[in-house]
Order: C-alpha cells, then sequence, then structure tokens
C-alpha cells in the first residue's frame, strides 16, 4: 500500500471529500503526520474507528527504524536506520554543551566519487523519501531529549548523500520539518552541505528556504580539487563560484567552505593561497575539518603544524576560520566514514 504521508495537505483533501468527509479531516490527519510523527493511523484518537479502517484499507506508514545504535565515547550516538524496503543509512547524533546536531543522511549511497569518503565506496541505490528523512530528524529529537535532556538544536544535511541530487524531497523534508504544522525548527539552524552543482545552489537560492550553505571544497586548485573529487571536473570553481556569488545576492547568508587538510595532498602553502584567494570572491568562512581514516592510507592527517600554518594565514587574510574537530571517530560516526559500517 501506498504510505499516506507522500500525499500533500491538498490531496489528503480531496481524498476525504471522496470518502464524503468534511476537508477539515485533512488538517487532522497532517497534524499527526507531521507534527506529532505519528507512525499508526489507528492512534489517530481524533477520527473516528471507522474512518481509520478506511483510510488503512488504501494507505499505510513506512516509519524508518533504528537497526543498531552505537555510543562514542565523546558522546556521539550513530544510528543505522533501516528503511522499508530493508536498505540501510546512518544518521548521527552529536552532542556538545550548548547544542545537539542531527547529521541526517539524503541518499542510500552515493553517487559521487571523492576519494576520501568511505561513502562514495558504496553504490548509490535509491534516494531518501521525504517522509525518511524527516524521520531521521524527529529520531535524533527523540534521542536529544532521552540522553541530553534538551531538544534538537541543529541540523546539517552532511550524512550519506550528495543532498542536492535529491533535491525535490530534500527541499520538501526541510519545508515539513520547519512549517509550524511540522516540527516547527527554525530554517537558521538548518545547514545544507554540498559538493558543487552551480545549477541546483541557485536553484536552492531561488526557493527561499533561509537555510544555510556549506560547500565541501578541500582545495581550491582546479586540477587537484579534480583529484581528491573526480566528479568535480564537470563543475568548474568559476561556475561554483558564480553560482556561491548568486547564492549569497539572493539569500544575504554567507557560505561556509568546508575543508580537509592531508599531509603531502593540499598542505603548502600555494593551497592555501589559493584558498585565501577563492574566498575572498564572495562572504564566506571556512571550517577545517579533521580529516577521520577509511583506512586505505591514501589520504593522511596533515601535522598540527600545517593546520596552524592555515589558521594564520587565513586570519591574517581577515577570513573567518574554525577548526571542526572530529566526533564519533571511535564508531565510524564522523565525517566521511558514514558507509553502513558497525562495530564488531
Amino acid at each position: 500500500m501506498k504510505d499516506i504521508r507522500t500525499l500533500s495537505l491538498d490531496q489528503l483533501k480531496d481524498y476525504f471529500l471522496t470518502l464524503g468527509e468534511k476537508p477539515f479531516r485533512a488538517k487532522q490527519v497532517y497534524d499527526w503526520l507531521w507534527s506529532k510523527n505519528l507512525h499508526s493511523i489507528d492512534e489517530m484518537t481524533n477520527l473516528s474507528k471507522d474512518l481509520r479502517e478506511k483510510i488503512s484499507e488504501e494507505y499505510t506508514i513506512n516509519p524508518v527504524s533504528v537497526d543498531q545504535l552505537q555510543k562514542s565515547m565523546d558522546g556521539t550516538i550513530k544510528n543505522g536506520v533501516k528503511l522499508h524496503d530493508g536498505l540501510l543509512v546512518e544518521s548521527v547524533l552529536i552532542p556538545t554543551e550548548t547544542r545537539t546536531t542531527a547529521c541526517v543522511s539524503s541518499q542510500v549511497g552515493c553517487s559521487l566519487n571523492c576519494e576520501f569518503c568511505a561513502t562514495a565506496r558504496l553504490k548509490r541505490m535509491r534516494n531518501l523519501e521525504v517522509a525518511e528523512i524527516v524521520d531521521q530528524v524527529a529520531l535524533i529529537d527523540s534521542q536529544s531529549k532521552m540522553y541530553f535532556n534538551r531538544p534538537l538544536s541543529n541540523i546539517v544535511f552532511m550524512g550519506m548523500g550528495e543532498p542536492m541530487m535529491n533535491y525535490k524531497n530534500v527541499v520538501e523534508a526541510i519545508r515539513k520539518i520547519t512549517q509550524p504544522e511540522g516540527l516547527g525548527m527554525s530554517p537558521r539552524r538548518i545547514t545544507v552541505s554540498t559538493s558543487g552543482i552551480p545549477k541546483m545552489i541557485k536553484m536552492l537560492a531561488d526557493d527561499e528556504l533561509r537555510v544555510k550553505l556549506a560547500l565541501s571544497l578541500h582545495s581550491a586548485i582546479e586540477s587537484k580539487r579534480n583529484e581528491i573529487m573526480p566528479f568535480s571536473d564537470k563543475f568548474p570553481l568559476t561556475d561554483i563560484m558564480e553560482s556561491l556569488q548568486y547564492w549569497y545576492k539572493k539569500t544575504g547568508s554567507v557560505i561556509t567552505f568546508e575543508y580537509c587538510v592531508w599531509k603531502g595532498i593540499n598542505d603548502g602553502d600555494e593551497d592555501i593561497k589559493a584558498l585565501i584567494k577563492y574566498c575572498k570572491q564572495v562572504p564566506s568562512k571556512v571550517n577545517l575539518i579533521q580529516y577521520n581514516p577509511i583506512g586505505d592510507g591514501k589520504y593522511d592527517k596533515c601535522n598540527k603544524q600545517a593546520e596552524e600554518n592555515y589558521v594564520r594565514q587565513l586570519e591574517n587574510a581577515g577570513i573567518t576560520v574554525m577548526i571542526r574537530k572530529s566526533r564519533g571517530g571511535d564508531i565510524d560516526a564522523a565525517c566521511g566514514q558514514l558507509a553502513n559500517k558497525t562495530a564488531d
């Protein structure tokens, strides 16, 4: 049967009219599905038993479930999330003293081929549905309340998959997460991370979701970036920059550049100079991400001196830079490590 959560509010109204019911029933059901995140039609207690039975004859609800939960020594929680068809994705709850962040997936696997990322080694099976994305957020919100006694505060689309390649469902999920009739979260606390698809960056700007944008950059030298992220040869850095400038002009929101520094790959002065030049073209800041090994030995974390050199030169150039510490590395929950790998 079809998942009732695939219906829009207007489609729900039309459906209830075919049953001879008043249109307000649609709003009641919509509230159960998206605000209360209910996973059982039979528990919609403001509907008659007869009506619930009629709905259940045509529709079902296919919630995600936690197949395996792992806890890191630093408090990070990784969820192996099982979908209704048995496929698995991963989502992560990252706690700090001031907030809890959900790192959610948008695809089963990934169709990109970033050399440093474990997820890239998985075949992309399919895009996640809107409800599957929202379910991850609701699940982590409940875990945040359970384990840390506070609601989820931030969401990053940095899990498995490229969000821009599941654009329609990611955008609709964000609407469900932020609308008052949904989870009611602030869009300013949501970050969409992309590897850089100019057309989709512009589209996201035009859709006026008021979310934040992060670009997985890792090198501002074209040839080097193409080696690190081979798919990017289709999207020149000049085209990406033009789309980022469009983004800023439309939204006024500063772009975050996500940047790993690897030993012997992008840890030289020429790399830093290229990054500074790129950053100067649009209001931006840099997150230096501590690399999380994926077991191939090709990419190694840079030494402390190289990291400090990046920070010093970026700050001297007037560019805001933060070092994002690795979280959940002991359970393969850190950036670039999500590959449906579980502890022994």
